[in-house]
């Protein structure tokens, strides 16, 4: 019988570093190593449990739709919530992942620590973790408080694992930030991404898998939220639904913030002089290190801590022109929201700036490429593709005689 098996490797130390591993063996195709890598003063916090490495390949196993074999331990608790992630999961992407049969060598629950229960977050200085941090360090939580007690930046994620430099010096700044409200920040490498599994699904496993190695120091994991509940969109990776299902008895992982928009949550940070130094949200520029202060991302940022009130923090080097407002293209779903959100709070401001008119004329702008972009996706389900492709051409053809 076909089978996956997933086989822990001994943990070694390797010039001041920690490397915990496990090989993946997948039907019919060449074993994969999962690994992940920590400076060697943290090796007492990591756990000798295979729960990371179940969480870390939950969606990669349901792609293969056959039994699991873990050559190594797993928590009961960990297994039972995974049925009902893999049962969500199923459900949004039947044609992608399949409910599989998980079974360990040896199911025991790894023992309690610390009965305050501290906690860690997923952090990457851009402004969903700052708002996370920022809030439960400095008591905006009410009942829902927990005492975070380090961050965890994870390279390999969003900087390649050849630019040692750029995550050197984007750990500094986010160590800056988390020093600043008396938190220490722990630095991890991995070769998740390298696995090649659909970031977009998996983000949030990885995330999870990376809090959860070290569930020996910290029983709560916290991973900041990417959308307001009142624009989630599933499926995705990291959300409020599935998240909370890559637990165990041991440890928790909390989706937070989800309550929040990312304009409210700007507001919040724009107390947090750290953070207005060296917020970090840009994924697109040739630096990733750094704000580019170019993109549709960088420039919604800027606007909502325009309208907050903050004209340009240090963590931006350049502001943005009206021009490169307009020039805002294919801006759509949540994004488009957030920035009509801006937009009608600088209204309700009283903010009449050229900036304000410029936003409104590339809100509505992207509205209509929204519209176009729906009804040629209907249309396209609807006629054959033969129809279809006549019916571009004779649209662009009709485009250029009336331009």
């Amino acid at each position: 019988m076909h089978q996956t098996h997933i086989w822990q490797e001994e943990t070694v130390e390797v010039n001041g570093s920690i490397l915990v591993s496990a090989r993946i063996e997948l039907p019919e195709q060449p074993p994969q190593r999962l690994w992940y890598r920590l400076p060697a003063q943290y090796r007492s916090r990591i756990t000798e449990s295979c729960d990371p490495f179940v969480v870390a390949t939950i969606l990669l196993i349901m792609s293969q739709g056959i039994p699991t074999v873990v050559h190594g331990e797993v928590s009961p608790s960990l297994l039972q919530n995974l049925e009902e992630f893999q049962a969500a999961w199923a459900c949004w992407c039947p044609q992608k992942y399949q409910q599989v049969e998980i079974t360990a060598e040896l199911e025991r629950e790894p023992p309690a620590i610390n009965p305050s229960r501290p906690a860690i977050v997923a952090f990457s200085g851009g402004v969903d973790s700052c708002f996370t941090l920022f809030q439960h360090r400095t008591s905006r939580n009410g009942r829902q408080q927990r005492p975070i007690e380090a961050c965890l930046m994870v390279h390999g994620f969003d900087i390649p694992l050849e630019q040692e430099e750029v995550f050197a010096r984007a750990t500094e700044k986010s160590q800056k930030m988390a020093a600043s409200l008396g938190v220490e920040l722990i630095p991890m490498a991995t070769n998740y991404r390298q696995l090649g599994q659909n970031w977009e699904d998996t983000h949030g496993t990885a995330t999870a898998s990376c809090l959860m190695l070290l569930q020996k120091s910290y029983s709560i994991g916290l991973i900041g939220s990417f959308l307001p509940y009142q624009s989630l969109k599933l499926p995705w990776g990291t959300n409020p639904v599935t998240d909370g299902l890559l637990s165990s008895k041991t440890f928790q992982c909390i989706h937070d913030g989800a309550s929040f928009t990312r304009l409210e949550k700007i507001q919040e940070i724009a107390h947090w002089p750290a953070a207005l130094q060296d917020l970090r949200v840009c994924w697109q520029g040739a630096e990733k290190d750094r704000n580019c202060c170019r993109c549709e991302k960088c420039i919604r940022t800027i606007l909502a801590l325009r309208v907050v009130g903050v004209d340009l923090p240090p963590c931006f080097q350049e502001d943005v022109s009206d021009a490169q407002i307009l020039g805002l293209q294919k801006v759509k779903d949540a994004q488009l929201e957030e920035l009509s959100l801006i937009l009608t709070t600088a209204k309700a401001e009283g903010i009449s700036d050229s900036w304000v008119t410029a936003l409104a004329k590339s809100i509505e702008q992207n509205r209509r490429r929204e519209i176009v972009d729906k009804r040629k996706k209907a249309l396209k389900k609807l006629l054959p593709q033969s129809l279809y492709s006549g019916w571009q051409q004779a649209r662009s053809l009709l485009l250029k005689r009336s331009g």
